[in-house]
């Protein structure tokens, strides 16, 4: 199973392959926004994945779709509704105007 780490709270949990990173931010209980549940439509689960990355499910279309359409987006952009957990282990930085610290 791999582990997540949430930055910059230092968190650390394990999740089960396959599960998306909003669904496993939540179930840990950490705050992220997620205003369309989960149909990359809103963009406000957007984060940072600073390590692992090779590891998540690639972005389709739509996710692409949306992050072109947003601002403050770089190389280590997902969002965390469409981003499939691997095998590896992943760290993540929640963005403060996403997820609303």
């Amino acid at each position: 199973m791999p582990s997540i780490t949430v930055q910059p709270s230092g968190k650390t949990f394990e999740a089960e392959v396959g599960t998306s990173l909003l669904a496993a931010l939540l179930a840990a209980g950490e705050p992220i926004e997620h205003k369309c549940d989960g149909k990359a439509e809103c963009g406000s689960c957007h984060l940072f994945v600073q390590e692992g990355r090779k590891s998540l499910s690639r972005a389709q279309r739509p996710e692409h779709e949306r992050l072109d359409s947003m601002i403050g987006i770089g190389s280590k952009s997902r969002l965390a509704c469409q981003a499939l957990l691997g095998t590896e282990d992943v760290t993540v930085e929640l963005l403060s105007f996403a997820s609303g610290l």
